[in-house]
């Protein structure tokens, strides 16, 4: 009995998921630790490389912008004023309205930058949001003495005056220089470059430890930059950081033991540029605790899977081969043709009591079904063929009504009474001669005839302005042609030829020769580029019949004349496009010459 289909497939069922899912339960457990201390190691360094990178641009955009203030000949002409006691208050106030300007402008230029402002020690300071104000408390505050006597260059997150004032509550981090002389010491002025805190911290927040790890960006003095008040919390990692800066290495990472006995990691990076640090602080256990929940899940899912896999073999194995098998003789002879055969091999008709006898009667009436269609198909093929074929012309006709409609009405306001009742009897006999929507193929003759009223109402539209000819070429006698295919060319050419200029000059060529039958439209318009030319084919061809129906394009034209004649003509059409940037375009189709007798 092992060797029945039922107890091979519980036995390998059986062994697939549980030692698969023993198997891979152990190999993670066991190796799960270095390979997340592999990518302490190379993710979040990578990571902090990265950021590393974003803060050095970040703080080149500053120093820029620094230099730019610094050797500014405005910003050393209000120094000058500002500091000389004999200036008059028009002087000072027109100096300080300047370095307002000047500051504004050159911080806008600096996406980063939130504000500058330029401090003098007489108590004055002038900000980049058009604020000067006459006011010494920042002689008093912490970051200015920091400054003045320890050289402190940059200020790490703090709500800043000239900030409030423009009612930016936000914090900023700041970076001073001196105006003047580069000791701080003894400079008398002072810029400072203020960028929002959120600039630095937003994409710190996105480089993650573990679900609770965090990191910090620390100044030359081991200082956080931003307001992240839990470092504090890390006393025993902050000790460690303190080695670490004295300490030759560039990036690592540590581990150690905290006074709870957990194991604690430290990633570190340092940036070259200021030499700030980030420090990333997570405990060991946060990091495993993904894989402790991991563990329990490989193995209630491995005993779901286990018992699911011995019903499904059970009732899978059950009277399945030999209909199956049947089932696949009868698909052979159908992939070679033989429905009758396929059939005779399918098992007798019974009542469906499972999925493979369901499959069985479906596709015994698939290809009963199928034989039928395929008798039937042409037919079908022939009726929608048609039916797109209609579709598309009744498109024709409202487009061009409106826009004679729209001439007529023009016409009248302008009392040009001959004009106006010649181009209604040029629409009444065109609209006469396309309410025969019976018929697709209509003479040659009858559809010059309509092309000859249409070309007569646009020579009252345009007057001088429109030089239009017809010429015809060879036999055209009792030739036939798909119906309407002049009319949105010829309308497509005047519109396009008086884009640019105000006289057009358009040609219409019908020529019979060599079994075929040559209609081209030319115009002096723009004209197009080889890759539009191919483009507008290309579109042309895959463009399918919902789409131009719905289309609100402005070659809906062109688009439609295509369309019906390769429902038509299919492989024996042919269209080309000749046309040539500045000179004008032509646009040819090429039909099959069929007489009208063939169609009776």
């Amino acid at each position: 009995m092992f060797y029945s289909l039922k107890s091979r497939l519980i036995a390998i069922f059986f062994l697939l998921f549980v030692l698969s899912f023993v198997t891979m339960a152990i190999l993670l457990f066991n190796q799960s630790r270095s390979i997340i201390r592999s990518y302490i190691e190379s993710s979040a360094l990578e990571k902090m490389d990265e950021y590393g990178s974003y803060i050095d641009m970040v703080q080149t955009q500053i120093y820029d912008l620094a230099s730019i203030v610094f050797n500014s000949d405005i910003t050393k002409n209000w120094n000058a004023v500002v500091s000389d006691a004999e200036a008059s208050g028009g002087e000072k106030n027109l100096t300080h309205y300047r370095m307002s300007q000047f500051l504004m402008q050159t911080t806008n230029s600096y996406s980063s930058v939130s504000s500058v402002t330029v401090y003098s020690q007489e108590g004055m300071w002038v900000n980049s949001g058009n604020l000067v104000v006459s006011d010494s408390s920042f002689l008093e505050e912490k970051w200015y003495l920091d400054f003045k006597n320890k050289d402190q260059y940059w200020v790490p997150a703090h709500t800043d005056t000239a900030e409030l004032r423009n009612k930016n509550k936000h914090p900023v981090i700041s970076m001073i220089m001196p105006i003047g002389s580069f000791e701080p010491s003894l400079t008398r002025s002072l810029m400072k470059i203020n960028v929002s805190a959120d600039y630095f911290l937003e994409p710190l927040a996105r480089i993650h430890l573990g679900e609770s790890g965090t990191i910090y960006l620390l100044d030359q003095l081991g200082e956080p930059m931003m307001s992240q008040s839990e470092y504090s919390t890390h006393q025993d990692m902050a000790r460690q950081v303190e080695d670490i800066r004295s300490s030759p290495s560039r990036q690592g990472v540590m581990y150690s033991t905290n006074e709870r006995g957990d194991k604690d990691i430290l990633v570190y990076k340092k940036l070259a540029q200021t030499n700030w640090m980030l420090v990333g602080f997570v405990s060991e256990k946060d990091l495993y605790s993904q894989l402790f929940r991991l563990r329990s899940t490989i193995f209630i899912v491995a005993g779901i899977m286990l018992l699911l896999s011995l019903i499904l073999a059970t009732w899978l194995s059950h009277g399945i081969t030999k209909p199956l098998t049947r089932l696949v003789l009868a698909m052979r002879h159908v992939q070679r043709g033989d429905f009758i055969l396929a059939e005779s091999r399918l098992a007798p008709e019974k009542k469906v009591r499972n999925e493979v006898g369901f499959a069985t009667e479906t596709f015994r009436n698939m290809v009963i079904r199928l034989r039928y269609h395929i008798k039937t198909e042409f037919e079908l093929k022939l009726l929608r063929q048609q039916a797109e074929y209609k579709a598309l012309l009744m498109q024709i006709n409202p487009h061009f009504l409106f826009n004679t409609l729209e001439l007529m009405s023009s016409l009248a306001i302008q009392k040009r009474t001959d004009d106006t009742v010649e181009v209604i009897e040029s629409l009444g006999k065109m609209m006469r001669f396309s309410l025969k929507m019976s018929d697709d193929l209509i003479r040659l003759e009858e559809e010059l005839l309509y092309v000859r009223y249409y070309m007569s109402i646009l020579q009252i539209r345009f007057g001088d302005q429109l030089d239009l000819s017809l010429e015809e070429e060879g036999e055209l006698g009792r030739l036939t042609t798909v119906k309407f295919i002049f009319q949105p060319l010829i309308e497509n050419a005047v519109k396009y030829s008086f884009l640019h200029q105000s006289n057009a000059k358009i040609r219409i060529r019908i020529r019979h020769t060599d079994g075929r039958v040559h209609l081209s439209v030319s115009d002096n318009g723009p004209g197009m580029t080889t890759d539009q030319q191919r483009q507008l084919l290309e579109r042309s061809e895959s463009v399918q019949l919902e789409q131009l129906l719905s289309s609100r394009d402005s070659q809906i034209g062109l688009g439609n004349v295509l369309a019906r004649c390769r429902l038509y003509y299919e492989s024996l059409f042919e269209a080309r496009i000749v046309s040539t940037l500045g000179e004008g375009t032509t646009i040819e189709l090429i039909l099959p010459a069929q007489e009208e007798r063939q169609h009776v």
